[in-house]
C-alpha cells in the first residue's frame, strides 16, 4: 500500500487534471438496485475539523490510513457508494476505488467543530454545478437548527439554495438536520423524538422542490413517530460510536425495518471498529441493509 500512496502522491503533483479524467471515465450505476436500499460509507468528517472517534482526539488525522480502511470498505460486497469532501473523493477517483459507486459530494464544511461560527456552516466544499460536471450522484448537507444562533438563518437560506440546484439537476440533496443548542459553548444535538421531528420538518421544506431531497437521520427513541413525520427516502447515519457494537446493530435494524428508511450512511463506526476489523464491521452492517 506504501507504493500506492506514494504513486497518488505523486500524480497529485504532476498530472492534477487525471483526476478530471477518472471522474469522466468513471462507470456509474443508478442510485437504487432491485432492493430499494442503500449502504454508503461516509469521510466527510476531516474537513469540519472532526478528527475524533471514541473519545481518540486524532483518529482521523493519518491520511493514508483513512484512505486504507476506505479501500477496504468499498471493496466489500453490499457497499453501494461514498459520502465525502472533494479531497477524499479525487484520492479515491485516483486510486481507481469509486467505479460503480454511488457518490456524494459532501457541501458545507464551514462549520468547523468548536468554533465560535459552528453554526453558520459556509458552503466551503462542493458545489451543484461541479456535483454535476464531475458526475457525482448527489450533494449533502449538514444542516443544524439553534433559534438562539443567528448563524442558523445563513445555513438554511444556503441549504435551500443548494436543494434547488441540485433538483433542476436531477441529482440527490442529502439533508442532515438536527435541532441543537450551546451547552458551556459546545454545539449539542438534541435526539429526542420531538427534535428530530422538528428538524424533519424544517428540513423537508428547504428549496423550490423536495423532488430529489433524501433525509440523513439519527436513530431516535421514537423512530416510528419520525419516520410519520415524513414521506421523503431517509437514511440513517451513526455518528461517534458509543454504547456496545450489539445494542448499536440492534437500534440500526430496528429502524431499517420502518416504512422509508433506505438504509445508512455510516462513517467511524464502521471505519474505525473497536477490534479493528474493518471488513467485519461493513460486512455486518451490509447485512442489515441487503437483507
Amino acid at each position: 500500500m506504501t507504493e500506492r500512496f506514494a504513486e497518488l502522491r505523486d500524480m497529485r503533483a504532476r498530472c492534477p487534471e487525471l483526476i478530471a479524467a477518472r471522474a469522466a471515465g468513471r462507470k456509474r450505476r443508478p442510485l437504487l438496485r432491485a432492493d430499494g436500499r442503500l449502504m454508503i460509507v461516509a469521510a466527510d468528517h476531516p474537513a469540519r475539523g472532526a478528527l475524533g472517534v471514541r473519545g481518540v482526539p486524532d483518529a482521523m488525522a493519518d491520511r493514508n490510513d483513512l484512505l486504507s480502511r476506505l479501500l477496504i470498505a468499498l471493496a466489500r460486497p453490499g457497499v453501494d457508494g461514498l459520502l465525502a469532501t472533494a479531497d477524499i473523493v479525487e484520492d479515491l477517483l485516483l486510486l481507481g476505488a469509486l467505479d460503480d459507486k454511488v457518490v456524494i459530494g459532501s457541501m458545507n464544511r464551514g462549520g468547523l467543530q468548536g468554533a465560535s461560527f459552528e453554526l453558520d456552516d459556509r458552503f466551503t466544499g462542493y458545489d451543484p454545478a461541479t456535483i454535476a460536471a464531475m458526475g457525482l450522484d448527489g450533494g449533502k448537507m449538514l444542516t443544524r437548527i439553534d433559534p438562539a444562533d443567528a448563524g442558523t438563518a445563513a445555513t438554511l437560506e444556503a441549504a435551500g439554495r443548494a436543494v434547488t440546484e441540485l433538483g433542476s439537476r436531477q441529482l440527490v440533496a442529502m439533508l442532515e438536520p438536527f435541532i441543537c443548542r450551546r451547552v458551556d459553548g459546545r454545539v449539542v444535538n438534541d435526539l429526542s423524538t420531538a427534535a428530530v421531528i422538528r428538524s424533519v420538518a424544517i428540513a423537508s421544506g428547504l428549496g423550490a422542490t423536495s423532488g430529489y431531497t433524501w433525509l440523513k437521520l439519527p436513530v431516535a427513541e421514537g423512530m416510528a413517530e419520525v419516520m410519520a413525520a415524513t414521506t421523503l427516502p431517509v437514511l440513517l447515519l451513526g455518528g461517534d460510536p458509543d454504547g456496545t457494537v450489539a445494542g448499536t446493530r440492534a437500534r440500526w435494524a430496528a429502524a431499517l425495518a420502518l416504512p422509508g428508511v433506505r438504509g445508512l450512511v455510516i462513517g467511524r463506526a464502521l471505519l474505525y471498529p473497536k477490534d479493528g476489523d474493518v471488513a467485519a464491521a461493513v460486512d455486518a452492517a451490509c447485512a442489515l441493509v441487503h437483507l
